[in-house]
């Protein structure tokens, strides 16, 4: 079995050595390789991979349908970046930002092209998996609709959070699992336990983040505490933390998120621990990944063939608080 380091570096190698992009016109593809080459985790297609090896050794099929998922997920990146008007993207100038608003279009989409033209070299189960392909791809679009509609409203539930980011993160995580075991040939419980296992784990990814960017080690992490408080962002602390507040603290909070101070950082994590949020936005993480880590120990297949999804599940949702 191998691990997802090994993994990860050996998607690498291919997906650098076979990126689909022609050179002509360069005005639409080289904006594409300039993107690519910004790097990444390739969290999601070694998912796949690691999906797939559960159940026989990694097919062509696998690698197919990993480049499809990791096309996808670069296309969302850049329209995302256009949406939140991003100047960076892990340190570099993003791509609108670089080539233009009209290249940061055209080049999403084109690599949303490309991610099906991948899966369309599957020669195992390709319907099912175009099927929940697309099925993903709307949901992705459907939660980041969401995301931005929630700048707009002050009421967003704990119950309208966790969908949202269900759509917007989760469900990629789990269809790049679920396609690793359909392209094995594995349907049924085993696959629905293994999109169920990614589903959960990357919603306690997602509550995990919104914990660290407000309580995390800044030295660990790399960059300083409340980019989330700075920009008003609707995460599970602030939800929480409105909807147990007392009427002095929702004024607090709300005084905070109309206009704030120099302290707007430290008073609103004030906040968030006299109301309790901390603690249950830790609970929260502790519940989705007991929720993620049951799904994969009901996965029928031998305890040892699943380690290395365990150790990375474990280095996803256990990092430093």
């Amino acid at each position: 079995m191998h691990s997802f380091t090994d993994l990860a570096k050996s998607f690498e190698d291919r997906f650098s050595a076979s990126l689909p992009f022609p050179d002509a016109p360069g005005t639409l593809y080289d904006p594409c390789r300039y993107f690519m080459a910004l790097g990444g985790k390739r969290i999601r297609p070694v998912l796949c991979l690691m999906a797939n090896q559960l159940f026989d050794e990694i097919s062509n099929d696998a690698w197919h349908a990993a480049m499809g998922i990791e096309l996808l997920h670069n296309y969302t990146l850049i329209h995302d970046d256009i949406m939140d008007k991003a100047p960076l993207r892990r340190g570099q100038p993003t791509l609108h930002d670089k080539y233009g608003l009209t290249a940061g279009i055209l080049c999403g989409d084109v690599m949303c092209i490309y991610a099906y033209s991948e899966l369309g070299k599957i020669t195992k189960a390709m319907p099912q998996v175009i099927q929940l392909f697309s099925k993903t791809a709307i949901e992705i679009c459907e939660g980041q609709q969401l995301d931005m509609d929630f700048e707009r409203r002050s009421n967003v539930s704990i119950d309208e959070y966790i969908h949202m980011i269900t759509l917007k993160t989760s469900v990629l995580l789990a269809c790049s699992l679920k396609m690793g075991a359909m392209v094995s040939g594995a349907f049924g419980d085993n696959a629905n336990k293994l999109y169920a296992f990614g589903k959960n784990m990357g919603i306690a990814f997602q509550l995990q983040d919104d914990y660290l960017d407000a309580f995390g080690d800044t030295d660990k992490l790399g960059k300083q505490n409340g980019g989330d408080i700075k920009a008003n962002k609707k995460t599970y602390l602030l939800i929480k933390a409105l909807e147990n507040a007392d009427t002095a603290q929702r004024r607090s909070i709300e005084e905070l998120l109309h206009g704030g101070t120099d302290t707007k950082v430290q008073e609103m994590l004030s906040l968030y621990t006299q109301t309790g949020a901390d603690i249950q936005c830790r609970e929260a993480v502790a519940h989705y990944s007991t929720l993620a880590f049951n799904c994969l120990d009901e996965v029928a297949i031998p305890s040892k063939r699943k380690e290395p999804l365990f150790e990375l599940a474990d280095y996803l949702l256990m990092r430093d608080k």
